[in-house]
């Protein structure tokens, strides 16, 4: 099993990875099935069902499904020009993709929200078609949007488990907990370092180094933005900006004698918050491992940055590749979709990782930084995704600036242990699994229950 550090985290455009970036995805993948075929296509059509459909406006899909099928890409997004591709599609009724002609696409008739039974698939399903001069469907696929970006189709689903089986011909090939600390014990080697191996197997050290690099550089220019920006979300909702207010109080107080200790997880949460308000604006963020946890880990790492003595940036790329090595593992035995298993396959796989992290450059040992994610993972299970109005902003928000408290506080306590302890990572990751598979499905990411039905949406 092998996840790349860059596959767990992508640099994308809020607010939804699997609601935003992923139909985005797809609507790409599409056009080019479509370019590929020998049909002559007129008009394009999609339906979005589940998840994708009962959340859809809340969450920007429609926007980003006529964007994919526009010849939009996350990693390349351009605000100014969706907004003046957007603006044109709903005049003409037609898109013009590169490399195809232009195609007839009417938004209020081709674009279609099916609150009918989930496919079955996945929870986040949609189905594109290419139709002909006289409006018959000449080519068709569906897709679903799993999480964290990842899109498959209908066939890749059906056979996903056997190609996660095919060896990758990496060096530390561990596809569970268990398995990754056999293999540091046998090498000697540090998480880390066995992921940096196995990266080094598909691409050169520049690229690794020099693609982590950026990584963070998105992730901190997305806190700098939120840090300094202030207003109202969109949505409807109404919702306030606040990091830049409590920041600048937090500046304030630095130097005051009778400043609380407590008053650190403030700078914990404001981090986070920061770039969930950026990702709830529509801005460019970085999934970790989705846009709706995306605050958690880059608050921890500029904590750790910020106010732990002896942290030095140099060391960002063992802490991405340590909490990446945790993600995948999360992800090839659970879920991080908030569809699929609700908030704690997002922001507890999220805490995970950036409490292995935090553990592994604060000097951990494999086992220490195991049992950091564990203790991370098992204090968010069975939390469900209730987003009212279907807007990633409540209780997603401050839900992130919790979640990176809660990876500090793990970390610190597996580092005051010997790693040793009664719970594996395992267990808690498949106990995720089978809460998630339990978890009724007005719990996951549709705004039929929770506080999405118990919060007035006015």
């Amino acid at each position: 099993m092998f996840l790349s550090v860059f596959d767990m985290f992508k640099v994308g455009v809020g607010p939804s990875s699997s609601h935003t970036m992923g139909p985005m995805v797809a609507g790409a993948r599409f056009l080019e099935l479509l370019r590929g075929s020998p049909f002559h296509p007129a008009g394009l059509r999609a339906s979005l069902h589940g998840s994708l459909a009962f959340t859809g406006k809340g969450h920007a899909t429609d926007r980003a499904t006529i964007l994919g099928l526009a010849g939009f890409l996350p990693e390349s997004y351009d605000h100014e020009k969706a907004e003046a591709a957007l603006a044109a599609i709903a005049q003409t009724g037609t898109v013009t993709p590169p490399g195809l002609p232009a195609l007839r696409f009417d938004p209020a008739n081709d674009l279609v929200f099916d609150y009918g039974p989930s496919l079955p698939g996945h929870a986040n399903g949609m189905i594109l078609m290419a139709t002909d001069a006289q409006g018959d469907v000449i080519l068709q696929e569906t897709y679903y949007s799993i999480g964290g970006g990842f899109v498959l189709t209908e066939a890749e689903s059906e056979n996903a488990g056997a190609v996660a089986a095919k060896p990758s011909g990496c060096p530390y090939p561990f596809q569970n907990a268990a398995e990754m600390l056999d293999m540091a014990k046998a090498s000697g080697k540090s998480i880390a370092q066995m992921k940096r191996a196995n990266e080094l197997h598909f691409r050169s050290a520049k690229e690794l180094e020099d693609g982590m690099a950026r990584l963070w550089q998105v992730m901190n220019d997305c806190i700098e933005r939120g840090l300094v920006t202030d207003g109202i979300l969109p949505g409807g909702l109404k919702v306030r900006r606040r990091a830049k207010g409590i920041h600048e109080a937090l500046l304030a107080e630095r130097g005051m004698n009778l400043t609380a200790p407590h008053t650190i997880n403030d700078w914990m949460s404001v981090y986070a918050m920061a770039v969930n308000e950026e990702n709830a604006a529509g801005g460019q963020v970085v999934t970790a491992p989705t846009n709706g946890a995306a605050g958690v880990l880059p608050a921890v790492i500029r904590y750790w940055l910020d106010h732990v003595p002896g942290a030095s940036a140099s060391r960002v790329g063992d802490f991405l590749l340590t909490a990446a090595a945790i993600g995948g593992i999360c992800k090839h035995n659970a879920s991080i979709s908030g569809a699929e298993c609700g908030c704690q396959a997002e922001v507890g796989s999220a805490a995970a990782m950036a409490a292995a992290g935090l553990c592994a450059v604060m000097g951990g040992t494999p086992e220490q930084v195991e049992n950091a994610a564990e203790i991370a993972l098992e204090h968010h299970l069975g939390m469900t995704c209730d987003p009212v109005k279907g807007l990633v902003q409540v209780p997603c928000i401050e839900r992130n600036g919790l979640g990176a408290i809660k990876a500090v506080s793990a970390a610190s306590l597996a580092l005051r242990g010997d790693g040793q302890h009664l719970v594996p990572l395992d267990a808690a990751i498949e106990t995720m699994w089978q809460t998630g598979r339990d978890m009724h499905e007005k719990y996951k990411e549709t705004s039929l229950g929770g506080l999405a039905v118990n919060v007035p949406n006015c």
